[in-house]
């Protein structure tokens, strides 16, 4: 059974954001084990390889299951109202999009070019952006991307505020409410849940393992290497079959390349369309608007602070759980 927070630990923990040069004193974000890997990896995918099995999609589930939410319910109602739940808990099963419980699924197009019908499949997850958004822009400080290329949320800190989705140019993320930190704070104000989406399985990664989607895939679809290879391994894979390459500067450039046989446009007509089922529009990098830049500026310092003060409340919690 949990413990909740006494008014007076949690405006403690968060005042410590008020303490003039106590960021030193503030807790880092958990360090991650050394990798073997080094350096932004990016991953290319062909979809002309790609049958469509779902291989990988179930090796995402498998691999993650034990990070899947595990909500408390009744969800405390929320202020102001407009403020909608979002729970997925009793539709774990769903696979046609994302989810917090599908990190990974299978779109599937069929139409026709030249007067030549054609059909592809194409396994979709977080493109891991090289200046991503969500990173640059939570408030909370919760999502980060590393020196491999990572993008991550952090469950422990996350409010579920869904300020990342917000940013995304492809709407990744998903919510998942009941729960996370805000229970603990002030639930009916303080948040709605946790955002979730692929980590690229950044556990294995450390552990010198392939993402559970690439090891698993029977035809090799994906393949993951430092970015500037696999650029070049995507330009040339384009050029052999007259293809054509997503993700090379979409929002100012990703780390997830797809090539394919039919133009990505023709690909995006014909998909099924709604909400976590990402698109394949062209995407203009957001930091050229120097709105937006100057927003990231100011938000990355606060974020750090209010990032470990949230740490700080989570321990405090931990630690009145075992009291």
């Amino acid at each position: 059974m949990t413990t909740p927070l006494s008014r007076r630990q949690f405006l403690g923990g968060l005042g410590l954001l008020g303490v003039a040069g106590a960021t030193a004193a503030l807790p880092a974000a958990p360090a991650r084990a050394a990798s073997p890997h080094s350096g932004e990896l990016a991953t290319l995918l062909d979809l002309s390889k790609c049958v469509g099995c779902g291989a990988c999609a179930q090796a995402c589930k498998d691999a993650n299951a034990a990070r899947f939410p595990e909500p408390k319910k009744p969800f405390p109602p929320m202020l102001p109202k407009r403020v909608k739940v979002e729970d997925w808990s009793d539709k774990r099963e769903v696979d046609d999009r994302l989810t917090p419980y599908t990190w990974l699924y299978i779109d599937h197009f069929e139409g026709q070019r030249d007067g030549q019908p054609f059909e592809l499949h194409m396994p979709r997850r977080c493109m891991h952006c090289q200046n991503p958004p969500c990173a640059n822009l939570c408030p909370w400080g919760s999502c980060s991307k590393d020196d491999r290329g990572v993008v991550e949320i952090d469950p422990v800190t996350c409010l579920g505020g869904a300020k990342c989705r917000d940013v995304c140019p492809w709407s990744i993320p998903q919510r998942q409410t009941g729960v996370g930190l805000y229970l603990d704070l002030l639930p009916r104000f303080a948040g709605n849940g946790v955002m979730y989406k692929c980590d690229r399985c950044a556990a294995r990664l450390d552990a010198g393992q392939l993402p559970a989607c690439i090891e698993a895939c029977p035809f090799e679809v994906q393949q993951i290497g430092p970015r500037e290879e696999i650029v070049a391994k995507a330009k040339a894979l384009a050029a052999e079959m007259h293809g054509f390459v997503y993700g090379l500067d979409e929002n100012g450039g990703t780390n997830t390349i797809y090539v394919s046989p039919v133009p990505f446009e023709t690909l995006e007509a014909s998909r099924a369309k709604g909400p976590g089922r990402p698109h394949l529009a062209a995407v203009e990098d957001p930091f050229e608007n120097q709105t937006l830049l100057a927003a990231a500026l100011v938000a990355a310092p606060l974020a750090g602070l209010a990032g470990a003060a949230l740490r700080t409340v989570s321990r405090m919690k931990r630690g009145a759980d075992h009291e």
